[in-house]
């Protein structure tokens, strides 16, 4: 259970940032006993993996602060984001310090695919809310709004390895927020097609 709530936070921080919780577990699993990954999965800890995942974390923040290049960047992370919640959700599901569990660690594609679906459904709610942000602001928003993402995706991946049973609680505030957005999205959507004269579409 507890390898399985790991996994989820670890995949929806990645959901909102890919990098953030690849880095931490490599970096976690290499310089602390808090995590000691699979052997299939070991290459995580590696120096080139981590410093990969750290140059591109690097851009990622950056991109992802800019109107319209945000747009660019949530596009190409769309691939990118379900991808790494795959791999962290093996990887924390197959760390033996979380949960001696002998199934996790010999089925690690079902963590790869709960994993992929988690990150993806975060990461969707993301990519509608941003052009929301961006046109209500005038783009004003995007940098604080995804500084925002950031510390959540950082402060959820910390969570998912320390304190793994609120991940449930963080589960449910995700599933709050994204049904929260996907209502906010038809209402504009709707005002937009109302102020141009067009057909309300929800």
């Amino acid at each position: 259970m507890l390898a399985a709530l790991t996994g989820a936070g670890l995949s929806a921080a990645a959901g909102l940032n890919a990098f953030i919780p690849f880095v931490l577990v490599g970096m976690l699993a290499r310089f602390t006993d808090l995590l000691e990954l699979p052997d299939s999965l070991a290459w995580i800890q590696s120096w080139w993996a981590i410093g990969a995942g750290m140059l591109l974390l690097v851009v990622d923040v950056v991109f992802d602060k800019v109107p319209g290049v945000d747009h660019v960047s949530d596009a190409i992370q769309t691939a990118v984001r379900p991808l790494m919640g795959g791999v962290v959700f093996a990887a924390a599901s197959g760390a033996q310090q979380i949960e001696q569990s002998d199934w996790w660690r010999e089925n690690p594609w079902v963590g790869v695919v709960i994993g992929i679906a988690l990150a993806g459904t975060v990461h969707a709610g993301k990519a509608l809310s941003r052009p929301i942000v961006n046109a209500g602001t005038f783009g004003l928003g995007a940098p604080f709004v995804s500084a925002a993402e950031d510390a959540t995706s950082a402060t959820v991946s910390i969570v998912a390895i320390l304190l793994p049973v609120l991940v449930i609680v963080v589960l449910v505030a995700i599933a709050v927020a994204l049904w929260r957005i996907l209502a906010f999205r038809r209402r504009w959507r709707a005002r937009r097609a109302a102020a141009a004269g067009g057909p309300v579409t929800t």
